[in-house]
């Protein structure tokens, strides 16, 4: 099964509302979509967003680097022979994990398709359907309870709060107004996106501990770079704490579960430049005693299916961050996972499952 064409393509989707998080603002979401074309016919798809605050990615490095670095390396290769193809993917150029986990996905996409075996069940199979939690953006007080009602009543049951934009005063008074107004029947996730000095946020988590506001996790309290602070509030608090910008690759991931510098590790394709890298980490966390949540930028349901069967293959991934497609004005993409409130279920189809993705205005560079 060897690559006869690899296209990229541009896609630009509106939000039904803006997603507002400590590092960024997004009214739109942008992504490259790759398309790896085999000679026996398979078609394999893939997706990077650009996130240049978290992965210093944008849509042009992003087409570049596979454009010019990645399709001529890959073209006529034999994805059956994947192992090899992964490993030199880690080595031909350095950083671009966007790029490189659109590719990644794309080849997982052929291979498992090759084998007739949905994307989830050739990596291991051990769920066949999840639950998503559902992202309230940081604004003021009344309108982030305002929408945490709103996503209850859609039907979800765990909601991550976006925080760490303001003084911390400023993110107690969100978190006081939403447990106020969903009770304490819901679950509550921090995400602070590094918004937080160690102290600061020591300081606020043991407020929230002392005022009964049950959070469930604080992801990623301090800056990606601050394995002490991060340590720091994990050894003086007892809510659990998440490392997120702080894990990209294997080796950092090291790090974190040798110090113990963190409860629990967020993986995401984009960081961890595809499935072959993010399995590695899994793996590390899970001889550790870490258990991992999978979570997305915001990205179409193409990288979210990728992101999810990856999820749904494993035991030791307990939470999942797979909303970004709800926030979207209009699904662009045919096949892959479906839908129902905060549940998702999988396509029985092999591979991902994609049939089509609208790409009007996005223009091939194949």
């Amino acid at each position: 099964m060897k690559v006869e064409r690899i296209e990229t393509y541009r896609v630009a989707v509106p939000l039904a509302k803006p997603f507002k998080t400590a590092l960024r603002t997004v009214t739109t979401a942008e992504s490259i979509i790759v398309k790896i074309i085999c000679d026996n016919g398979i078609i394999g798809w893939g997706e990077a967003p650009p996130t240049i605050v978290i992965t210093g990615d944008s849509l042009q490095s992003i087409e570049s680097a596979i454009q010019h670095v990645i399709k001529p390396f890959l073209e006529k290769k034999n994805l059956l022979n994947y192992e090899s193809i992964f490993q030199e993917l880690k080595t031909i150029l350095i950083g671009n994990s966007s790029a490189k986990a659109a590719i990644d996905m794309a080849v997982y996409d052929c291979i498992s398709q090759y084998c007739r075996l949905p994307l989830y069940q050739f990596l291991g199979g051990h769920k066949s359907k999840m639950e998503t939690d559902f992202t309230v953006s940081v604004n003021d007080p009344k309108e982030m309870s305002e929408d945490a009602v709103s996503y209850i009543q859609q039907g979800f049951n765990v909601l991550k709060v976006k925080v760490g934009k303001d003084d911390i005063s400023r993110d107690l008074d969100r978190i006081r107004e939403i447990r106020n107004r969903v009770g304490n029947q819901i679950k509550i996730r921090l995400d602070a996106n590094q918004g937080w000095t160690a102290k600061d946020a020591i300081r606020a988590i043991r407020k929230m501990e002392d005022s009964g506001l049950e959070i469930e996790l604080v992801e990623q309290p301090v800056k990606a770079d601050d394995l002490e602070g991060l340590k720091q509030v994990t050894d003086h608090v007892d809510t659990l704490i998440m490392a997120d910008e702080s894990v990209f690759s294997p080796k950092q991931a090291f790090q974190v579960l040798k110090t113990r510098s963190a409860d629990l590790i967020n993986i995401k394709l984009m960081k961890a430049g595809g499935i072959y890298q993010a399995q590695i980490i899994n793996q590390m966390a899970e001889i550790c005693g870490v258990e991992c949540m999978v979570g997305s930028m915001i990205e179409t349901r193409l990288g979210i299916t990728a992101a999810a069967y990856f999820a749904a293959s494993k035991k030791n991934i307990t939470r999942f961050d797979f909303d970004a497609p709800l926030m979207l004005a209009k699904d662009i993409v045919e096949g892959g996972i479906h839908y129902q409130g905060r549940l998702i279920t999988f396509s029985d189809e092999a591979g991902l499952g994609i049939k089509n993705v609208e790409l009007e205005g996005g223009g091939s560079n194949g």
